[in-house]
């Protein structure tokens, strides 16, 4: 039996129709896409090691390498492309300049490890406890203090050029307001690119590596150091990342069940243990983190096209691509000024995307509890709140995680023991009609 029935004529998709993951178009048109996807997972992906310092070429090597062990490990049902993750930002970057390189990615295998531990719970025991722990007041304040404990950083590349850093912000924002679509979706890639042209342009470019790079050769790789006596303390600043994880991939998997089939989610736990065991490899030889991406869930939407073969394509496409030193060199000359551009909106959105969680949820913020939840979590992660003892260092990110957690579980259950109506209530009942033309 063939790993994937062919589409009707292999050619188009028929309105109301969708290439479900068993299913294939024509091998030409599969291969098409395939590469259309990695154009789409392309800017987001090498942004993340050219932010922290990793080698780009070896986190496109693991990215493509992820994509193919995620669908082995989902037996090929669950379509995903894994790119670089954005939460894992913050903590490379601290960890890098605390305790080098091998300190952070010891971090990352870190992560990967509990986030498959946490797919084997899910899969046995379902997604209700995650839920429990983590409702939407914690969840979005975790997420919002993960991109604005990243602020300072933006600001020091933004230092560095300001003119450069304004043109490129500015040619993000246009992009994603002028454009629909794909376009759109990809605007701080195409920001990259104006900032990129600017910066050439007023001589802040250093071309010379591109020039004496290789078209083909070997990525570069590097090892996780667990013996360093910062790294335990480097650990620590990575496990908030882990409930990232878990809310893209369970996000993920719910939005392609919506789209092809309910029974989708059931692969919920081996989601999380595949996006766990691809990020344990990208750590383990010198590569960042991944994530489910939202660029390539766009491109799907959009093609209606979520057929498993199209991401064998690829991952296939991202592994040869590794191979080119060239490419590599030529994202390691973006200007810190374009960086510091591109950042500046990249750690808000990230935080926005905490905020949103709230909103989508409609959480109740007239209960102390919700109010004292998100706003010492956002403050102790912005200001970058650090504890210290015996060389050992917690972070503003872990920090505020704990907080976000003790002050919502600890708040609850005495509001609810005294009955002071400082609890949560939950979710706010939607009044009357939402959205639409007014009814009588």
């Amino acid at each position: 039996m063939p790993l994937w029935t062919v589409h009707g004529d292999g050619r188009t998709v028929a309105p109301g129709r969708v290439v479900a993951p068993g299913e294939r178009l024509s091998w030409p048109a599969t291969i098409a896409m395939g590469v259309q996807h990695v154009v789409a997972m392309f800017g987001a992906t090498f942004l993340v090691p050219t932010i922290t310092g990793f080698p780009v070429s070896t986190t496109l090597l693991f990215s493509g390498l992820g994509t193919l062990l995620f669908l082995l490990i989902t037996k090929n049902r669950l379509p995903s492309y894994l790119g670089s993750s954005f939460a894992f930002i913050a903590p490379v970057t601290a960890a890098t300049a605390s305790a080098g390189m091998g300190s952070a990615l010891a971090g990352i295998v870190a992560v990967g490890v509990l986030l498959a531990a946490v797919g084997l719970v899910v899969q046995f025991a379902g997604l209700g406890w995650v839920d429990k722990l983590m409702p939407p007041v914690v969840a979005g304040a975790i997420v919002a203090l993960i991109g604005f404990n990243l602020a300072p950083v933006a600001w020091g590349s933004y230092q560095s050029a300001p003119l450069t850093a304004t043109v490129t912000l500015a040619a993000v924002i246009l992009f994603a307001v002028l454009f629909r679509g794909f376009l759109g979706r990809i605007s701080i890639f195409l920001g990259v690119i104006v900032g990129y042209g600017f910066a050439a342009i007023t001589g802040e470019l250093d071309f010379s590596a591109v020039g004496d790079a290789a078209w083909i050769g070997a990525p570069e790789f590097h090892f996780p150091d667990f013996a360093s006596a910062g790294t335990w303390s480097a650990i620590a600043m990575f496990l908030p990342v882990v409930l990232v994880l878990v809310a893209e991939n369970v996000g993920h998997v719910r939005g392609v069940a919506t789209m092809t089939d309910a029974s989708v989610n059931e692969h919920t736990g081996r989601a999380l243990i595949a996006d766990g065991a691809a990020t344990t490899l990208a750590g383990l030889a010198g590569g960042s983190g991944t994530t489910t991406y939202g660029e390539n869930i766009g491109v799907m939407a959009a093609t209606r096209v979520y057929s498993t073969a199209v991401y064998w394509i690829a991952g296939l496409v991202a592994i040869l691509l590794a191979f080119s030193p060239k490419i590599g060199a030529v994202f390691n000359s973006i200007p810190a000024g374009v960086l510091g551009g591109v950042t500046t909106a990249l750690y808000g959105l990230i935080g926005i995307i905490g905020i949103k969680i709230w909103v989508d949820n409609r959480v109740d913020f007239s209960r102390p509890v919700n109010q004292y939840t998100a706003a010492v979590a956002l403050v102790i992660g912005i200001a970058g709140f650090t504890m210290q003892w015996d060389g050992f260092e917690l972070g503003g990110i872990v920090l505020g995680t704990v907080a976000a957690l003790v002050i919502y579980h600890v708040g609850n259950l005495i509001a609810r023991a005294r009955r002071t109506g400082a609890d949560d209530g939950g979710p706010i009942p939607p009044v009357g009609q939402l959205g639409g033309d007014p009814q009588d």
